[in-house]
């Protein structure tokens, strides 16, 4: 009888615990499923069709995608912004990460004076928004008002000026480095958090043992913050192959020069929505945003599964 009893009171926890997990969990899950999953599930679904003139959409399978790759048309611009969406990326990857874990080691020294004030104003550009930053940077590189080019010439290398934004090979490294000091903040603010839950009896340890400030973080904590490191890399990878607006406000939907800062992004934006050389084309645009999609899945089953493992590894 007691027996019966306490397996009823367990059935009766159970269903309560579940009706609360549902209360709290339902609000959640519905707004995730009505902003998230249900536009990309939309998406896909539109990519796999094909819209005639009259607005009429026939199944057309992975037709589009085979356009996309292969069509002299598509391909072009296709190949061109993925192009410059992994010189994007390993801009970011190999400026703006290491610059942000260098920082985040200056900062963490206990005895740099005034580091709070240098956080915060680091990370200050972070905050503001991507259309201040595009308008102030086109001012500082403005040919004929630029501070950047009278501040080059009052110390004699002027020379070394010119119209960066609107030359085809230098557009597109301008914009990234511009990106690159925006969101320097990020890495820095996340690798800085790592270091400070480093107990501090491991630096004193490694330093007892004859090891500098240097030679302990490199030997002591480096290894301790990969896991944030990885982090760090995978959202990177994740925001640079979703990157749009920063390139819209400042070379605008076009991408110029001649398509010289076109990413996935903004291909997206003028093939979906059209600009003046062409109309929108949605099914198209599903198709260049489901890729978008796909290379940001790839990027992160290599992370999860060969990287991690691997960090996981040597951790434990």
């Amino acid at each position: 009888m007691a027996d019966n009893q306490q397996i009823e009171m367990v059935g009766m926890n159970r269903s309560a615990y579940l009706r609360v997990l549902a209360f709290f969990l339902a609000p959640a899950v519905l707004i995730y499923t009505l902003f998230s999953v249900y536009p990309l599930l939309a998406t896909i679904f539109d990519s796999l069709y094909l819209r005639h003139e009259g607005g009429a959409l026939t199944f057309n399978g992975l037709g589009n995608f085979q356009t996309l790759l292969t069509d002299e048309t598509w391909s072009k611009p296709f190949w061109n912004a993925l192009r410059n969406n992994l010189i994007f990326f390993i801009i970011h990857m190999c400026v703006q990460n290491p610059v942000g874990l260098a920082l985040a080691a200056l900062l963490s020294l206990k005895q740099l004076a005034f580091r709070n004030t240098y956080r915060t104003l680091i990370f200050m550009p972070t905050m503001l928004s991507v259309v201040i930053i595009g308008f102030i940077w086109q001012l500082i590189l403005s040919p004929l008002w630029g501070i950047w080019k009278m501040g080059l010439n009052a110390v004699g290398l002027g020379v070394l000026f010119g119209p960066y934004l609107g030359q085809e090979h230098t557009a597109l490294i301008t914009i990234s480095l511009i990106s690159v000091w925006q969101f320097v903040g990020i890495p820095m603010i996340l690798i800085y958090t790592a270091l400070l839950a480093i107990p501090d009896e491991l630096v004193d340890a490694a330093t007892v043992d004859g090891l500098n400030q240097w030679q302990a973080f490199f030997h002591v904590k480096l290894p301790l913050i990969w896991p944030t490191i990885g982090l760090v890399s995978v959202l990177t990878f994740v925001a640079n192959f979703n990157a749009f607006d920063l390139i819209y406000a400042m070379q605008g939907a076009l991408a110029g020069p001649n398509f010289s800062t076109d990413i996935m992004g903004t291909l997206f934006y003028r093939t979906f929505f059209g600009n003046q050389l062409q109309l929108g084309d949605p099914t198209m645009g599903s198709t260049i945003a489901t890729m978008m999609f796909v290379i940001i899945l790839m990027g992160l089953l290599v992370y999860l599964y060969v990287i991690q493992r691997r960090i996981q590894r040597y951790s434990f």
